[in-house]
């Protein structure tokens, strides 16, 4: 009994020492990483000018990254979506860059249309707000129900998903209550 309890508190110990990337078998994504990842996709950033919005990591150590889509985000930053090449490598993530004002536009393979500046008045649809999407191909149309991800206004194309979240959608926002897709 006396060995089981020694045992017991040798592995609690240990276990509680351990970092939680280690115990989790992940490994952590760094500044330097995500600054290389721009900089392969055409945007001469340094790791100075990162800043990870959460800890990020990934199955692997040292994972491929792409540069998925960027946004004016305040007068002098730029939120950057990355992902892992292999997708179970890591989930996709969010970064915030400083000092973009030297750099010109994602190459065509990764670029995302800047939004314009919109009025938050003039938002018909809401994050939240309920609505149905009407997907429509050559002899099929679907009504979907859907709960939007992002404010839209008339002709606006955003994200949004169906009511147990498990599917994700764009669409163009037609009014106040309508999105309309294609298959």
């Amino acid at each position: 009994m006396a060995n089981f309890k020694f045992i017991s508190i040798a592995i609690l110990s240990m276990a509680t020492t351990l970092p939680v990337a280690a115990a989790t078998g992940h490994d952590s994504i760094t500044k330097e990483q995500v600054a290389a990842a721009m900089s392969g996709a055409g945007m001469k950033v340094s790791a100075d000018q990162v800043t990870l919005l959460t800890d990020v990591v990934a199955a692997t150590p040292t994972p491929a990254l792409k540069v998925e889509s960027m946004e004016r985000w305040g007068t002098d930053r730029m939120r950057v979506r990355l992902d892992c090449a292999k997708r179970e490598d890591c989930l996709p993530f969010y970064v915030a860059v400083r000092s973009m004002q030297g750099v010109a536009a994602l190459p065509a393979q990764a670029a995302a249309p800047m939004p314009a500046k919109v009025d938050p008045n003039s938002y018909v649809l809401r994050a939240g707000s309920s609505a149905i999407l009407m997907l429509e191909g050559d002899h099929v149309h679907i009504r979907i129900p859907v709960v939007c991800l992002e404010n839209g206004t008339p002709g606006q194309t955003i994200r949004v998903a169906s009511k147990d979240h498990r599917l994700t959608y764009t669409a163009q926002v037609v009014d106040g209550t309508v999105l309309k897709g294609s298959l």
